[in-house]
């Protein structure tokens, strides 16, 4: 999920506080580079394939664009896509702490990978401030960005085996020293991402070390965002992606539920990315005709295999031993506060050690970018081997 579509003007307004992070662009064309023989996809999970020296990486550090190996919906091999950032210079002897970035929506296509993305430094959200305390940051791009799609959008699975082997893969990059501790941190899809990277954790990598993970805004029931956000202009353009990547990814029938003369607009909506300020002002008038015409029913999440698809991909509890940081906008109307201090609650029930910080004022967009400082320094405290705060 991604920021909530507003009249143009609003948006252009942000603009000026944002700066370049909403201003991506697709830098280049998808190469040979996001192709893998079925030769290549032989080795283990997080596995390289191939990496490449990227330019304009941030002061101080050196980019790779990378391939590597995951598993698939089905369990079989796959390649994903991603970026990775190291600091220069030797590592520590222990390694340097590796920080997962997993974005927030883009797209459902293979050309909306962030990769790809001209200014993709600039939308990871507490780069410069991880760099500077001498963490790798890496970002997959998930499966179906970057390489063949689609892209199971909102599939937690998915997004959390992508997100563990793109710190196995890291480990592997020059000057990062193979340290195994990391954190997950990001915002909206990426949420839902970091909390799947949580519940998969233990028994997809368990060589690695999970200090922490950390979500503005996340995707946690996805029962009740099916509900509520196709009657909000961002959401209605979420559930066209949502309703098009599963029937894609799961054969779920989208002409039950999606009128037929509202289909050339969800088409439409699916193979278009969300990169830069042009994008959201023409998605937003794309979707004023799903205002008129788009679902057949009144509630997709009450329909089956929407609601059971819904529910397999919402995030259940973390355990108790992993520390959990959670920020939510107060204005935010795609990802509801109450909903977020809804699994804030099952966590503190649950045993865990939470840290919740609302940010009045805050809408959906601005969350990762809002909670950026606070998410560095949270999980630096953890790196250190602080015991977690909890406000539960």
């Amino acid at each position: 999920m991604t920021i909530q579509l507003q009249p143009a003007l609003r948006i252009i307004a942000a603009l000026a506080t944002v700066g370049f992070s909403f201003l991506a662009q697709s830098a280049s064309a998808q190469t040979p580079f996001y192709q893998a023989s079925a030769q290549e996809l032989t080795g283990s999970p997080g596995t390289l394939i191939r990496s490449e020296p990227m330019a304009f990486a941030p002061v101080g550090a050196q980019a790779w664009r990378i391939l590597y190996r995951s598993t698939g919906l089905e369990g079989q091999p796959t390649a994903v896509s991603g970026v990775a950032v190291i600091p220069a210079g030797e590592p520590p002897a222990d390694g340097r702490p590796i920080v997962a970035w997993a974005h927030p929506t883009t797209g459902v296509v293979p050309h909306c990978a962030p990769s790809l993305a001209l200014f993709v430094f600039q939308q990871m959200m507490g780069l410069r401030p991880l760099i500077e305390r001498g963490a790798v940051v890496v970002a997959t791009d998930y499966p179906g960005l970057g390489t063949a799609g689609p892209h199971p959008y909102l599939v937690g699975t998915s997004e959390g085996r992508a997100v563990l082997d793109s710190v196995r893969a890291a480990r592997m990059l020059p000057g990062s020293g193979g340290a195994r501790s990391f954190a997950v941190w990001s915002h909206s899809q990426g949420g839902h991402a970091a909390l799947y990277t949580g519940l998969l954790a233990k028994t997809y990598a368990p060589e690695l070390n999970l200090i922490g993970v950390a979500a503005a805004a996340p995707a946690t029931d996805l029962i009740t965002l099916m509900g509520d956000d196709f009657k909000t202009s961002g959401g209605k353009n979420l559930t066209a992606m949502t309703l098009w990547s599963w029937t894609r990814v799961f054969g779920a029938p989208i002409d039950k539920v999606v009128l037929p003369a509202a289909i050339p607009t969800v088409d439409r909506l699916a193979n278009d990315c969300i990169e830069s300020i042009f994008d959201i002002i023409e998605r937003g008038a794309a979707e004023k005709t799903l205002e008129q015409t788009f679902l057949s029913v009144s509630n997709i999440a009450t329909i089956d295999p929407w609601k059971t698809l819904a529910a397999r991909n919402t995030p259940g509890v973390l355990p108790k031993t992993i520390p959990l940081f959670l920020a939510q906008g107060a204005n935010d109307d795609l990802v509801q506060p109450a909903v977020t201090k809804a699994y804030f609650q099952r966590q503190c029930k649950a045993g865990s050690r939470v840290t919740m910080l609302l940010m009045p004022n805050v809408g959906h967009g601005f969350a990762g970018r809002d909670a950026a400082n606070d998410a560095v320094n949270w999980m630096s405290e953890r790196f250190a081997g602080n015991a977690a705060p909890s406000d539960c």
